[in-house]
C-alpha cells in the first residue's frame, strides 16, 4: 500500500494555520485540486462530507466520503474514507510549532486500483498524490501567510 509523506513549513501562528485547516468547507475556495466538498454529519470536531477532487492531467474527477476527527489538544486531524472511489484512503494531519511558525505533517497511504492497467499506472497515480499533497501546502501557506 503506497504511504505519502510531506511536511511544510508556514511562517504563521499555530491556532491561524489550525484554524484555516479545520475549515475544510472553504478548501474549494482555494485549493485547485478541491472541485467541491459538502458536509454531510457533524458532530464536535468530527465531520463527514462528500469530496469531489480534480485530476487535472486526465481531467478526470475522483469521489469519495471522508470522515475526519479533529484534536484540538493535539492538533491533529485522522481522516479516512467510509466509501468512493479510492480503493482506502486514510492518513493524518498533524500541525506543530516549530522556529516561530507552525510545521504541518501529512500522513497519507491510499490505494487506488485501476484493473488491467498495471504497474506503470501505479507510478503515474502516486505522482499524482504526491503533486496533490504539495499543493494542500502550497494553499494552506497562501491563506495562512496573508
Amino acid at each position: 500500500m503506497p504511504i505519502v509523506e510531506t511536511t511544510a513549513w508556514f511562517n504563521a501562528p499555530l491556532a491561524k494555520v489550525y484554524e484555516v485547516a479545520k475549515d475544510s468547507e472553504k478548501y474549494p475556495e482555494y485549493m485547485k485540486d478541491v472541485h467541491s466538498l459538502t458536509p454531510v454529519e457533524r458532530d464536535g470536531n468530527r465531520v463527514v462530507a462528500d469530496w469531489v477532487g480534480i485530476i487535472p492531467n486526465f481531467l478526470l474527477k475522483v469521489r469519495w466520503r471522508q470522515e475526519e476527527v479533529w484534536d484540538d489538544e493535539n492538533h491533529t486531524s485522522h481522516f479516512k474514507q467510509l466509501k468512493g472511489d479510492y480503493d482506502k484512503l486514510e492518513g493524518t494531519w498533524s500541525f506543530k510549532e516549530e522556529n516561530g511558525g507552525t510545521r504541518f505533517d501529512q500522513y497519507l497511504e491510499y490505494e487506488y486500483n485501476v484493473p488491467t492497467l498495471g504497474p506503470l499506472v501505479k507510478k503515474v497515480i502516486h505522482s499524482i498524490v504526491i503533486k496533490n499533497l504539495e499543493n494542500i501546502n502550497e494553499a494552506f501557506k497562501s491563506q495562512v501567510e496573508k
